[in-house]
């Protein structure tokens, strides 16, 4: 991915918050042409490559960093403050990486150090494709449309997939699809993305959205893409993944991934909601309208509303902290809890971005300025698994029932 040289992420606390401190201008100077064009932030990944980042969750056994969740919360903060989309292409592989470096993971040994290796020695990216046109986002339930079909020694898999986020830089695709058996299995098969391995993977570029405009969250279509027996890294009954017949290992994987989940996707919105406060601090600070006469800031109602702002973001600091804390210590939050966590800190971030467009008016909706960007940017929030009125029905019955 990167003709630089591969260099490791610093180890010691201060080199580490050095070198975040000073990606997150890097990436924050072509964050705004990145947006307008929608082109893919590939330099950016190659940069992230170069310092070793995008192999920090992969275990170190397997030549990673071995990061655990508050390590990889503070990397993507420092990412998404500078650029988001290029956050969440990272943050996408370092779910994946989370979850297949288990050790419980039912990957194959085999197929599990190929994606490891490919991400330590050429920052290779990983993402799930799971959203489907008819099926939507398989969280709600349904048998997937995408296919695979066992011919000889191989898996044929036809299907079309959404929202691929990342997809014009993956190295490997995860995709949700159906066996053709007479009783299906539904799991994961691995598909290595280069066209010169893998043909038969068709992106299609309509990506074309409100926010993260960079991240090309294209459609990708599979015609006849042939993989290896040993692809197929995890396959069940359908039963078999409804939490009714989800045994207790089961359990406390998807406990411990929808943490990361929450906090990695928590933190990205967070950081969005921090750049867009950092904007609207200097600029109350520096306006100083003729009728006024003094800075906004000097303001009563303006100081109250920079309270607010402040307020909202405490609460997420606190909240994402010590959930990555606990569930580093082997204690994630219940589903439920973390769903709820979900809500809150992807809601202080959407009402901090709003606060802050309340106080600078036309100046704030100016293209020329990036409040309006981190404004689209922050309501991306709402779109990612769970959605809230799954968080909050599921909430709602738990306490109901107690």
């Amino acid at each position: 991915m990167s003709s630089l040289p591969l260099l490791r992420l610093p180890t010691s606390e201060a080199r580490l918050a050095g070198l975040l401190a000073e990606l997150t201008p890097h990436f924050a100077d072509t964050a705004a042409e990145l947006d307008a064009s929608g082109n893919f932030p590939h330099e950016n990944l190659a940069l992230l490559h170069h310092y070793g980042v995008i192999a920090q969750v992969v275990p170190v056994a397997s030549g990673g960093s071995g990061a655990g969740l508050a390590e990889a919360r503070r990397i993507v903060s420092a990412v998404a403050a500078g650029e988001p989309a290029t956050a969440l292409v990272l943050t996408m592989t370092y779910l994946q990486h989370r979850a297949i470096g288990r050790a419980d993971s039912r990957w194959p040994d085999t197929v599990r150090k190929q994606v490891f290796r490919s991400a330590v020695d050429e920052g290779a990216l990983i993402n799930s494709l799971r959203v489907e046109p008819e099926l939507g986002s398989p969280a709600r339930g349904g048998m997937p449309a995408t296919v695979a079909t066992r011919v000889g020694s191989r898996w044929r898999l036809r299907g079309h997939k959404l929202y691929s986020t990342g997809i014009p830089a993956l190295r490997w695709l995860a995709v949700w699809a159906r066996t053709h058996e007479p009783e299906p299995r539904v799991g994961v098969f691995l598909v290595p993305k280069p066209e010169a391995v893998t043909p038969g993977i068709r992106v299609v570029e309509s990506w074309n959205h409100l926010g993260l405009r960079a991240s090309g969250s294209h459609e990708t279509l599979l015609e006849d893409v042939w993989i290896p027996l040993e692809n197929a890294v995890d396959i069940r009954p359908l039963s078999a993944w409804a939490p009714a017949g989800a045994s207790q290992a089961d359990i406390d994987a998807n406990t411990d991934q929808q943490a990361w989940t929450v906090v990695l996707l928590g933190s990205l919105y967070d950081a969005v909601a921090r750049a867009a406060y950092d904007w609207i601090r200097h600029f109350v600070r520096q306006r100083v309208p003729g009728s006024l006469g003094k800075p906004l800031a000097t303001l009563p109602r303006v100081q109250e509303s920079i309270g607010e702002i402040a307020a909202l973001l405490h609460a997420n600091q606190v909240l994402l902290d010590d959930t990555a804390a606990s569930t580093d210590a082997g204690t994630p939050p219940s589903v439920i809890d973390t769903g709820l966590l979900k809500f809150t800190t992807t809601g202080n971030a959407i009402r901090a971005v709003e606060l802050a467009l309340q106080l600078s008016g036309n100046h704030g909706l100016s293209r020329n300025n990036p409040l309006e960007r981190h404004y689209r940017d922050v309501l991306c929030s709402r779109i990612h698994t769970p959605q809230n009125d799954a968080i909050l029905t599921a909430a709602g019955r738990a306490a109901l029932a107690d």
